[in-house]
C-alpha cells in the first residue's frame, strides 16, 4: 500500500477505514492522542514538510516517532486517503482540517484533491478557509467557481470579508461558447458565418467573438478548451473527407489565432478532450475506418504521442471530465454502454460501470459534482426525446432521471455545465437548466443559435475588451456580429 496506517485512542469518522499494518520503514505520527504508522518515503515524496525534515540532519529526522501539533486527526486521515489514491468527498469539518493540513504540511496532491471537489455547497467555505491559511491555488480556484455562480450566491458572497469579495469580482466569469461545423473557405468566397460566438446572458443574445481562420475546418473536427485556449484539430476539407493536417489555437487574451501540428494519425470524427495540460484525441475515423488509437498533445513542448488505445475502435466518442477525472462512453451493443475512465498513470483505461437499458445508446454525457449524466435515445428509438441516467462516482449507483427532455435538432448534445447550471442550445432556443436533486429544471430560455450544422459548445473566460469590438454592432442571421 505504501501508506497503511495504524490508529488508536480516537473517535474517528467511519468513512475513513483504519488498517492495522505497520510497515518496515515507517514513522509513527502522533496527533492529539491518536497514532499513525506511515511510510517515510510516501511522506517524503508528497509532503514538503516531511521532505525538509528528513533532509535537515536534525535529531527528529532519525527518530521513529514525531508529534504534530498543528494538524487535526480528520485532516491527516484525509491526507492518508488521498496519498493512497482515494478521492473522498468531504464534509465541512473534514474540509477545514484538510485545508489546515495541506497548508501546514505543504501537500500538492491534497491541495489538488480539494480543488477537484469544489462545488456550490462548499465553495464559500473552501475559499474563506484557504485564504485564511494561505493556500493560494485553492483560494484562486474557489474564487473562480464562485465567480461563475455569482448571481446565485450573491447574498452569501457578501458575508465574506470585503477583500475576498473584491477579489471574486475582479475575476472573469465563464461564457457559454459555440461554433458551427464549417469547411475551409476560399479567399474569393468567404463565409461570414465562420465565426466563434458567445452568449451575452445580460441581453440573452448570441454575439460573435472572432472569425475562424480561412483554412480551419470545424466539420468532423476535434474541438476543446485547455487553459482557456480554444483548440480546433483536424476536420475535413469536403465530402471526400480529406483531413486538415494542421491544428489551430485561439487565445482570447491576445485575440489571436496560431497553428499547431496535428496528430500523427490523420483522423476525423474524433473527440478532443483538454485535461491536465494535455489534449487527448480519442478514436475517430480515417479512410472510412473506425480507429481505436489515442494520442495526446503536450502543450509545453508541442508534441503528440500515442497512449493506451480504446478497448475497441470508436468514432464520436462521448466524454466528460468529473472531479478532474476523464470518462468516456463506449457503445457495446445489445443494450449496453460501458463507462470507462482514463488513468494517466499507469496509462490505462479502466471499466467503471456498464449502463444496461433497452435503449441505452449513449448520445452525450456531462458531469456535475461527482455525478455523470448520460443522455440516451428515448423509447422506440425516438431521438427527438432523450432520457437520462445518473451515475454517482462515490456510491457507484445508477439513478434514472425522471421525465424526458426534448432533443429537437440535437439541443441536448450541446450541454455544458457551469456551476449548478446546464446550458443547451438549438437553432430555436438556448436553455439554461438548474441541476436540482437528480433533475434538470428549466431556469430560463434565451435566443437560439440560428446556424445550420453540427454545433460544438464549450466554456471560456473572455477579457472584457473582447466583448466590445464595435460600438454599434449589427445583426446577421439572428446573431449580433462584432467585426474586428
Amino acid at each position: 500500500c505504501g501508506c497503511a496506517v495504524f490508529s488508536y485512542g480516537s473517535n474517528l469518522d467511519s468513512a475513513f477505514p483504519v488498517v492495522s499494518v505497520q510497515l518496515s520503514w515507517s514513522l509513527r505520527v502522533n496527533i492529539n492522542g491518536s497514532s499513525f504508522f506511515v511510510d517515510r518515503s510516501t511522506l517524503a515524496d508528497n509532503c514538503e514538510y516531511f521532505r525538509a525534515l528528513f533532509q535537515s540532519g536534525m535529531r527528529e529526522c532519525r527518530e521513529e516517532e514525531i508529534q504534530l501539533h498543528c494538524v487535526g486527526v480528520l485532516g491527516f486521515l484525509v491526507l492518508l486517503q488521498v496519498l493512497d489514491g482515494k478521492q473522498p468527498v468531504l464534509n465541512s469539518d473534514q474540509i477545514v482540517e484538510a485545508i489546515e493540513c495541506t497548508a501546514f504540511l505543504q501537500v500538492p496532491v491534497l491541495t489538488k484533491h480539494l480543488i477537484n471537489i469544489i462545488n456550490s455547497e462548499n465553495c464559500l467555505l473552501m475559499y474563506h478557509t484557504a485564504a485564511t491559511y494561505g493556500v493560494w491555488e485553492l483560494t484562486h480556484s474557489s474564487a473562480l467557481f464562485i465567480r461563475d455562480m455569482y448571481a446565485d450566491l450573491r447574498e452569501d458572497i457578501h458575508t465574506l470579508p470585503n477583500k475576498l469579495v473584491e477579489y471574486i469580482e475582479s475575476l472573469l466569469p465563464s461564457s457559454y461558447m459555440a461554433v458551427c461545423s464549417h469547411s475551409p473557405s476560399s479567399k474569393l468566397l468567404q463565409d461570414v458565418q465562420r465565426t466563434v460566438c458567445y452568449l451575452d446572458e445580460e441581453h440573452r443574445e448570441w454575439r460573435v467573438l472572432t472569425h475562424l481562420p480561412g483554412t480551419t475546418s470545424t466539420t468532423m473536427a476535434g474541438v476543446a478548451v485547455l487553459n482557456n485556449r480554444l483548440y480546433i484539430i483536424g476536420g475535413v476539407h469536403d465530402v471526400n473527407k480529406k483531413v486538415v493536417e494542421k491544428g489551430f489555437c485561439y487565445d482570447p487574451a491576445a485575440n489571436t489565432w496560431s497553428t499547431i501540428c496535428g496528430p500523427q494519425q490523420l483522423r476525423y470524427n474524433f473527440t478532443l478532450v483538454g485535461h491536465e495540460d494535455y489534449l487527448y484525441a480519442l478514436g475517430g475515423e480515417y479512410n472510412m475506418k473506425a480507429l481505436s488509437s489515442v494520442e495526446r498533445y503536450r502543450v509545453s513542448n508541442g508534441s503528440w504521442s500515442f497512449v493506451s488505445p480504446l478497448p475497441y475502435p470508436a468514432a464520436s466518442v462521448v466524454s466528460a471530465v468529473a472531479m478532474n477525472r476523464m470518462f468516456i462512453c463506449l457503445w457495446k451493443g445489445k443494450g449496453a454502454t460501458d463507462i470507462l475512465e482514463y488513468i494517466p498513470e499507469p496509462d490505462q483505461w479502466l471499466l467503471v460501470t456498464t449502463l444496461i437499458r433497452q435503449h441505452s445508446y449513449g448520445l452525450y454525457m456531462v458531469a456535475h459534482k461527482d455525478n455523470l449524466y448520460v443522455m440516451r435515445n428515448g423509447p422506440c428509438d425516438d431521438f427527438l426525446l432523450c432520457v437520462m441516467d445518473c451515475y454517482n462516482l462515490t456510491s457507484g449507483q445508477w439513478t434514472a432521471i425522471s421525465g424526458q427532455y426534448g432533443n429537437s435538432k440535437g439541443s441536448l448534445l450541446t450541454a455544458v455545465v457551469r456551476g449548478d447550471s446546464v446550458f443547451t442550445l438549438s437553432r430555436h432556443v438556448t436553455t439554461e437548466y438548474t441541476v436540482d436533486e437528480y433533475r434538470w429544471r428549466v431556469k430560463c430560455e434565451m435566443k437560439g443559435f440560428g446556424r445550420i450544422g453540427s454545433i460544438h459548445t464549450f466554456l471560456m473566460r473572455l477579457p472584457k475588451g473582447s466583448k466590445c469590438l464595435l460600438e454599434s454592432p449589427h445583426v446577421l442571421d439572428g446573431l449580433t456580429v462584432e467585426q474586428p
